[in-house]
């Protein structure tokens, strides 16, 4: 079984989001994680989805969306999160990329959703774009006041965030970007990090992979990435299959109760 650790149902509508899940279904993708980027009518909207179709969802606030409100209370957080197909924090972090949000509210909200994800024992899904040294910088601040799991979602930092994460206990995922012609450090950072940290995602519906890259991407092709993370690895795709659905039980154990 292949689990797509992190995709955006919500960006498919009606009927579609039916056809979406059966497609990933009938490839061996057991399961989903569809997230949350805002707070509210958004997050209902996701534990929606994940009631409709038996799959699991994250509440918080992207990045990008850090700027529309001031930063969220851990309690609101935590509101938001109760629910029993609620398995994690976020996504939040840092975009210094697109710099949507003025970079302190970014900050300030990465850091409430921390405290979130300690407070809740809630893995924290985190997005890191153009960032690398702010976000390992808070990571070991907020771990010096206590730990809290985490991933590094759709990973395409350097090598030293990664080794960073690692070294706090957390996990990283890889998405189609690691399928892609010029991405040989995203696949020399997969060679290298622990197995038992290793996850895989499509971002969907963006950065679909190779043999599908330009097209909209989809749970389904969560299959691509995980072919050519087995072959980076030297694993079989089974192995890979069954090592990636471990890990993310182990980092989202309310994913065993659901």
């Amino acid at each position: 079984m292949l689990v797509d650790s992190h995709c955006h149902l919500d960006h498919f509508q009606g009927q579609e989001q039916d056809e979406v899940v059966a497609r990933a279904r009938a490839v061996g993708v057991g399961q989903m994680v569809t997230i949350g980027t805002r707070l509210g009518a958004q997050a209902a909207t996701v534990r929606d989805i994940a009631d409709r179709h038996g799959v699991f969802a994250t509440v918080g606030i992207h990045p990008h969306n850090a700027g529309e409100r001031e930063p969220p209370e851990v309690d609101e957080i935590l509101r938001e999160a109760d629910h029993p197909r609620v398995i994690g924090i976020g996504e939040s972090g840092l975009d210094y990329f697109y710099d949507k949000a003025p970079r302190p509210m970014q900050q300030a909200s990465f850091r409430a959703h921390i405290a979130a994800a300690r407070a809740s024992g809630l893995p924290l899904v985190i997005h890191a774009r153009d960032a690398d040294a702010d976000v390992a910088a808070i990571l070991e601040d907020e771990t010096g006041k206590g730990a809290f799991p985490f991933l590094l979602h759709c990973f395409s930092s350097g090598a030293e965030l990664a080794r960073t994460a690692i070294r706090l206990g957390g996990y990283v995922s890889f998405s189609g970007i690691l399928t892609f012609p010029k991405s040989e450090e995203n696949r020399a950072i997969a060679a290298e990090l622990p197995a038992e940290r290793l996850l895989v995602e499509t971002d969907s519906p963006y950065l679909a992979p190779v043999p599908l890259r330009g097209k909209r991407c989809e749970p389904a092709y969560v299959a691509h990435t995980a072919a050519k993370l087995a072959q980076v690895r030297g694993i079989g795709v089974a192995a890979l299959a069954d090592l990636t659905t471990a890990n993310f039980h182990r980092l989202f154990p309310r994913s065993r109760a659901a």
